[in-house]
């Protein structure tokens, strides 16, 4: 990840909290044809002081066979993201640009047995369903022929992530005149992460005097 100013950079330990937040990216790798990628859930999990990614893919998968404990993956975690237009801002001849939170983490995937694919179902689950107003789900309310079924369909890849990288890009080199406006143009906007931006905004300077659009937290 290229950091496009010191000041957009997220803390490493800020970066895999906002990782295991979102619980959901792009792993990545590469083979002799070229990249390959899959839209994957995943957990994240502390063993010796080490942050492993917990994820799956189905055994069909190409990249289960290039897990081998040597080849490096990247996991790509992003968060809200919102285009701002040049007239948004206070001041004049700013550039439109692009708004956004998102984490890199890469280190080498090495291939679990299947006797962990029970273990990391559960605690995929119990980390998913927490998320959810609701009595958590459980594999052990699904069919036993139907779960083991699933599970044995499936292999587990666990990333030793050796690289944090972090940005979240909300602004920060700007004025307070512009940094208003532009969190005030977001913070009326439809859509729900535009406001979530805004909301980011207002936080990093709350002593500034906003407009009252209602911003989501």
């Amino acid at each position: 990840m290229h950091i496009l100013r010191p000041q957009f950079r997220i803390e490493e330990e800020h970066a895999v909290a906002f990782a295991a937040e979102r619980g959901f990216g792009v792993i990545i790798a590469a083979d002799e044809r070229g990249p390959r990628a899959s839209h994957v859930p995943f957990v994240i999990q502390r063993r010796d002081d080490r942050v492993i990614v917990q994820l799956h893919l189905t055994a069909k998968n190409p990249l289960v066979a290039l897990a081998d404990g040597s080849r490096r993956f990247l996991l790509i975690v992003s968060g809200d993201d919102a285009y701002i237009s040049n007239d948004w801002y206070a001041s004049r001849d700013n550039v439109s640009t692009w708004l956004y939170e998102a984490v890199h983490l890469s280190g080498v995937a090495h291939l679990a047995g299947r006797d962990d694919n029970r273990a990391h179902g559960d605690a995929l689950l119990a980390v998913s369903e927490a998320r959810l107003p609701k009595q958590p789900w459980s594999l052990d309310q699904m069919e036993p022929g139907k779960r083991e079924s699933m599970l044995a369909s499936i292999r587990v890849i666990d990333l030793v992530v050796d690289e944090i990288e972090g940005q979240s890009k909300l602004n920060q080199h700007k004025s307070d005149e512009d940094h208003v406006a532009v969190a005030d143009m977001l913070g009326c906007a439809e859509e729900t992460r535009s406001q979530q931006l805004a909301a980011k905004m207002r936080a990093l300077r709350p002593t500034l005097r906003y407009g009252l659009q209602s911003v989501q937290t």
